[in-house]
C-alpha cells in the first residue's frame, strides 16, 4: 500500500497513542502463567501483540477479547498444553523471545517461528543462556536463528552477564527463572526497560535490583489487572512532528513515562524541544502523563552510551528531527539497530537521504548533518513499522508530495496512525 503525504499548514489537536506494546505483551504472558483471572485494559491493537495472544491461545490459555478489555484466565504452568501446530510469532521479536522463556520450562516440544524478518534476527544470545538453565533448544544457522524447537523441562537458576542491554533477552531469562530451582542472577551492561521487573514484583515474585545486577527467586505469580499506558514509542512520532513542524501544538495523552523508556524525552529536550508534562500519575506501577509539544528551534546532539537502550526504538524518527536541527547529530553504540525489523541504520540512511538530508552511515550508528530543508520524496518502509511512520513525519515537513510505499507496515504497532495523522493535519 502506498500513502501520499502533503505538508499541512498546521498541526493541532490531541492524540491518544495505542496501548504500550511492551507492557501489553508482558501483561498477557505473565497473567497467562499466573493463577487467577485478570482484566487487561487498553491492550495494544497492533499485530505484534495479537501474535502473542494467538500463541498463548494455541498453548491452551483461556483469553476472551472483549470490546473494552481482555479477560485472561491463568492456571499456572500446569494450565499450558502442548500446541498441535507451530507457534507463529509473526513479526514480533518480543513474542518469540519472551515465549521461548516460558516454553523452556514446559515438559513438551514446541516449535516457534515468525515471518522472514523475524527469522533473520539473532536468537543465539537467547538460546545459549536458556541451555545453561537446562532447556533443550535448537535453531537454524547453528542454533542462532528461528524457527526454534524447544523441549522444556526442569530448569536451574544461573548467574549470567547479558552480552547486550536487551529487555527482551532479560525478560525471557527472568520468566524462565520463575520456574527454576534456585535464584537467577542477571547482570546488565546498561539499563534496559524494566516493565517485566515491575510486573513480576506486583504479581508476587521476589525480585531485587542492586545496581546492574537483578536477582530473582522462583515463585508463583498471582493474576493482576493491568491498565496499559499509552506507548511512548508510538507517541514519539507526534512528539517529533510537534517540535519540527513550524506551526504546531499537539497534546499526546496518557503516555507511559517509565524512566527506562523516556530517552526520547531526554533527547528532544537536549535538542531544544519544547515539551511540557501535565496530569502526571501512576497506574498499576507504571508512571503516565499528558505531554504537550510545540514548534521548536532544534540543535544537534550526541546520542550514545547508556542512553541507547532507552531510545533504541525512537532513533529513526529522531534522525528526522536531526536532519532539520542546526548542527550535527551523532548516533553511536547503536549496532543493535541492524537487528531490528529492518537494518535501521542502513534503511534510515538510505530513505532519509532521498529527502535531501545529509546522513553518513557508521557501523554502529550514523552522523546527521542538520540544517536541511527537506524535499518531498518517494520512499519505502522496507515493511518496518517504525520506519514507515518516521518517513511520514518527514513528509509532514517536506515541500511537495511525499509517497511512502509499504505504508501498511504501521499496523504492526499503530493501526490508527494514518487516521490520527489526518486528524492532526486538519487541525
Amino acid at each position: 500500500m502506498q500513502r501520499e503525504i502533503h505538508s499541512p499548514k498546521t498541526l493541532r489537536g490531541e492524540v491518544t497513542p495505542p496501548g504500550d506494546k511492551s507492557v501489553s505483551h508482558r501483561a498477557a504472558i505473565l497473567n497467562a502463567i499466573a493463577y487467577g483471572e485478570a482484566r487487561v485494559t487498553n491492550f495494544s491493537p497492533g499485530a505484534d501483540c495479537q501474535s502473542t495472544l494467538t500463541c498463548l491461545k494455541a498453548l491452551g490459555v483461556e483469553i476472551k477479547e472483549m470490546p473494552s478489555h481482555l479477560r485472561i484466565v491463568g492456571k499456572g504452568k500446569e494450565g499450558l498444553r502442548e500446541p498441535d501446530n507451530v507457534l507463529d510469532a509473526g513479526n514480533s521479536g518480543t513474542t518469540m523471545r519472551l515465549l521461548t522463556g516460558v516454553l523452556a520450562a514446559l515438559p513438551f516440544l514446541s516449535i516457534i517461528t515468525g515471518d522472514s524478518s523475524l527469522r533473520s534476527r539473532p536468537m543465539g544470545r537467547l538460546i545459549h543462556p536458556l541451555r545453561l538453565m537446562g532447556a533443550t533448544i535448537w535453531g537454524r544457522g547453528s542454533d542462532t536463528l528461528a524457527p526454534l524447537a524447544v523441549k522444556g523441562g526442569e530448569l536451574k537458576g544461573i548467574e549470567y552477564r547479558l552480552p547486550v542491554a536487551s529487555a527482551q533477552l532479560k525478560s525471557a531469562l527472568l520468566i524462565a527463572g520463575i520456574f527454576a530451582r534456585g535464584q537467577t542472577m542477571l547482570e546488565e551492561p546498561a539499563p534496559s526497560r524494566d516493565h517485566t521487573e515491575r510486573m513480576l514484583r506486583a504479581m508476587g515474585v521476589k525480585l531485587e535490583a542492586h545496581g546492574s545486577m537483578i536477582v530473582l527467586s522462583p515463585g508463583t505469580l498471582s493474576a493482576m489487572d493491568v491498565q496499559v499506558p499509552g506507548d511512548i514509542s508510538s507517541a514519539a512520532f507526534w512528539l517529533v512532528a510537534g517540535v519540527i513542524h513550524p506551526n504546531s501544538r499537539i497534546k499526546v495523552k496518557g503516555v507511559g513515562i517509565n524512566p527506562t523508556r523516556t530517552g526520547i524525552i531526554d533527547v528532544l529536550r537536549a535538542m531544544g524541544g519544547k515539551l511540557q508534562f501535565e496530569n502526571t500519575r501512576e497506574v498499576g506501577g507504571e508512571p503516565m502523563a499528558d505531554i504537550t509539544v510545540e514548534s521548536s528551534e532544534l540543535v544537534g546532539a550526541e546520542i550514545g552510551g547508556a542512553l541507547i537502550p532507552r531510545v533504541i526504538d525512537e532513533i529513526p524518527v529522531i534522525a528526522v528531527a536531526a536532519a532539520l536541527a542546526s548542527g550535527k547529530t551523532v548516533v553511536r553504540d547503536a549496532a543493535e539497530l541492524r537487528a531490528k525489523e529492518s537494518d535501521r541504520i542502513g534503511t534510515v540512511v538510505k530513505e532519509l537521504s532521498k529527502f535531501g538530508a545529509k546522513v553518513e552511515e557508521l557501523p554502529d550508528g550514523m552522523i546527521i548533518h542538520g540544517g536541511n530543508h527537506l524535499k518531498a520524496a518517494v520512499c519505502h518502509s522496507h515493511l518496518d513499522h517504525r520506519l514507515a511512520m518516521s518517513l511520514a513525519v518527514g513528509g509532514m515537513v517536506s515541500k511537495g508530495r511525499t509517497v511512502v510505499a509499504g505504508a501498511e507496515a504501521v499496523d504492526i504497532s499503530y493501526p490508527g496512525f494514518w487516521s490520527d495523522f489526518e486528524r492532526l493535519s486538519a487541525g
